[in-house]
């Protein structure tokens, strides 16, 4: 049997801080909302939790405050079996924390706190040198400091690491730094907000994925909720379509996403399928609430493939 994937993921970890509503209040009213959640997230730790449960060897570079929610986070990458030697708390600052907001339709609407993931430095990249060259592959996302964004992407191609990229949230950025990556994966806000241009149909987004492309990118993948992902690289454009499900909470999709195309790709999926599977397993993320708790094993995936087909 072939031996696991080892996955890499530089960036965040935060806890989520999830309200479900009607509605959002008004400015100055009070509102009563339905329910409320807490759970562990941060893109780069639903990312790796995602990659982790789909069978990959996980490697997390991270930091956290040394307050309440830090030890906790340590707790929960330990209880998956991801490996936390790289990841350290911070005196002096909070963890991250995520309040998220979910109206009955499952749309979310998210304010991010950085706290200590805005002191993970590229200096601590190079102390985590020994575990990131042994990855089949390192994730990064944009809840880091660019600057680690940037020297890890270079870090990748000098050793030769495929490197995936979820430049979320969506701020502007240098996509000449961005030319050493194998895959840059936003989704229609982040693209939009990336390129300058409207990212609201399938059409606009291949004009979107063309202009990445233009800029040096090499290959891009713009996922699309419910229309699926559209693959682009140069001289190919591909849309792979989405599996219908009953939603109840979009919340991690996009994370479940990334970490198990990580895994699939890596396991030596061709990379169609590889994005195929990628778009089944967070849409069934999102029949269930909350980020990481909402992700399945591989063995409950595989179980539903099977019953899909």
């Amino acid at each position: 049997m072939a031996s696991a994937p080892r996955i890499a993921v530089v960036g965040s970890a935060n806890i989520d801080l999830i309200t479900f509503g009607d509605r959002m209040p008004l400015p100055g009213e009070t509102i009563f909302g339905d329910n409320f959640d807490l759970g562990f997230g941060g893109k780069g730790a639903n990312q790796a939790v995602a990659a982790r449960l789909c069978g990959a060897e996980v490697s997390m570079v991270a930091r956290v405050g040394a307050d309440l929610f830090g030890p906790a986070t340590i707790s929960n990458f330990e209880s998956h079996q991801i490996d936390t030697s790289h990841v350290r708390m911070i005196e002096g600052v909070s963890s991250g924390v995520a309040p998220i907001f979910v109206e009955p339709s499952g749309q979310n609407r998210i304010f991010v706190i950085k706290g200590a993931n805005d002191r993970l430095r590229p200096a601590d990249v190079d102390l985590a040198a020994a575990v990131l060259t042994q990855a089949d592959c390192i994730i990064l996302q944009f809840e880091i400091p660019l600057e680690t964004v940037y020297y890890t992407i270079r870090f990748a191609h000098e050793h030769g690491i495929k490197c995936i990229l979820n430049p979320a949230p969506g701020q502007p950025v240098d996509l000449a730094e961005l030319a050493r990556v194998d895959y840059f994966i936003p989704n229609e806000s982040e693209a939009e907000t990336i390129a300058g241009q409207p990212v609201r149909s399938v059409d606009e987004a291949k004009a979107c994925a063309r202009y990445f492309i233009e800029q040096g990118v090499p290959r891009v993948i713009i996922t699309l909720g419910e229309n699926g992902a559209l693959l682009a690289a140069e001289g190919t454009m591909d849309l792979i379509a989405a599996c219908r499900v009953e939603t109840k909470d979009t919340t991690g999709a996009g994370d479940a996403f990334i970490g198990s195309f990580a895994t699939f790709l890596s396991e030596g999926l061709p990379e169609r399928d590889a994005i195929s599977q990628a778009c089944l397993y967070a849409s069934l993320s999102t029949m269930r609430v909350g980020t990481q708790k909402s992700f399945l094993s591989r063995a409950d995936f595989e179980a539903q493939r099977m019953g899909r087909q």
